[in-house]
């Protein structure tokens, strides 16, 4: 992963930006020494968007299923009836 200094930013922000679109890596930028943010493409932050929006929903479920919130096929339809015909 490439890393760039807060003011390299600042004075070559085209520059980078361009190397992104390019070489799809995401970059870190740091102030002072410290980690402060990472630049990432549009297409790899959607992916990764689509991705976390995936795990959520699997996680919801898990704990649905720990809880014993669940139905069988049967209750589902029955209660999707409305929505199925």
């Amino acid at each position: 992963m490439k890393t760039e200094l807060v003011t390299t930013l600042k004075r070559q922000a085209p520059k980078i930006l361009q190397e992104l679109r390019e070489e799809k890596e995401p970059v870190l930028i740091t102030e002072h020494g410290k980690p402060s943010a990472y630049l990432v493409d549009v297409d790899h932050f959607e992916h990764l968007q689509k991705r976390l929006k995936l795990l959520e929903g699997l996680a919801r479920g898990e704990k649905a299923i720990l809880e014993d919130r669940v139905l069988s096929h049967e209750d589902a339809e029955k209660r999707m009836a409305r929505w199925l015909k």
